[in-house]
């Protein structure tokens, strides 16, 4: 329960009961990321099911990007930021680290965010209201569970901070549990859909999170948020020819030569 209650802690910026901090109890909190994601989707997709009947749709959009800041307090924006700064600053290894660890952002990162935000109001501005609401369910189950595969998947970079709790606290059995919510979430929203969802997801935080290490000798709990928000693009992204690929198959079945082999099918059977 503790560990439960440490994972909202950790991903969100809820009001939420005191729980004292206790490191073998947060570092396996890993395993409820993808609830955490499966909440969060939920207030999601409530906000853009109120925000349809009160604002058009650039509104409505605009507020879900928001939502998503104010839920968890920008910190995975703020990961995300540091990390542009330091793995696109051309530097060696160590001041690459430093330059994350800076509490001020840089060009690359004040570019880097505007270019996510507005790919992220753009990508949910065009999707279908009810593909909408699931996507939102599913999208932040998809880029916890990336988290929680970068933690445990690969080393930390730093010898101290929060993420080494993580990396030491976090194995197998937190990436099994974290998978299984993963999957039965995403297949019960989206069927077939979200089962490639989640082949991508976890193909896009290995390929993620090895380029880090090449770059940095592990991961940071900066890249931890760096890989959140590149996995919330890069999914919206793939929404749109995944339901294209889903309903133009679906339209084929109902061409009459189809339907008729298809009655054909169940007779002989």
């Amino acid at each position: 329960m503790k560990s439960f209650l440490l994972a909202f802690y950790q991903l969100t910026r809820l009001p939420l009961p005191n729980v004292n901090f206790d490191e073998k109890a947060c570092g396996r909190a890993t395993l409820f990321f993808p609830a955490v994601g499966l909440f969060l989707g939920g207030l999601l997709a409530a906000l853009a099911w109120a925000a349809g009947y009160l604002f058009p749709s650039g509104v409505k959009a605009s507020l879900l990007v928001v939502g998503m800041v104010v839920l968890t307090g920008g910190m995975h924006l703020d990961g995300f930021m540091d990390s542009i700064d330091g793995l696109f600053s051309g530097r060696a290894r160590e001041r690459k680290l430093e330059i994350m660890r800076d509490s001020r952002v840089g060009a690359f990162g004040v570019i880097g965010v505007i270019c996510l935000l507005l790919l992220k109001y753009n990508l949910l501005l065009e999707l279908p209201d009810g593909v909408l609401l699931k996507v939102l369910l599913i999208l932040p189950v998809l880029s916890r569970w990336g988290m929680a595969i970068a933690v445990i998947a690969f080393p930390y970079a730093r010898p101290d901070g929060l993420g080494k709790v993580y990396a030491i606290q976090s194995g197998s059995k937190e990436l099994a549990g974290s998978t299984i919510i993963t999957a039965v979430a995403a297949t019960l929203i989206l069927g077939l859909q979200g089962a490639w969802l989640v082949a991508l997801a976890a193909s896009i935080a290995w390929l993620v999170g090895r380029k880090i290490v090449k770059e940095l000798g592990g991961l940071t709990g900066d890249t931890y948020g760096l890989i959140n928000e590149l996995l919330e693009v890069a999914l919206l992204f793939a929404v749109y020819p995944i339901l294209r690929w889903s309903y133009g198959f679906h339209s084929i079945l109902q061409l009459p030569i189809c339907r008729h082999f298809v009655s054909i099918m169940k007779g002989v059977m």
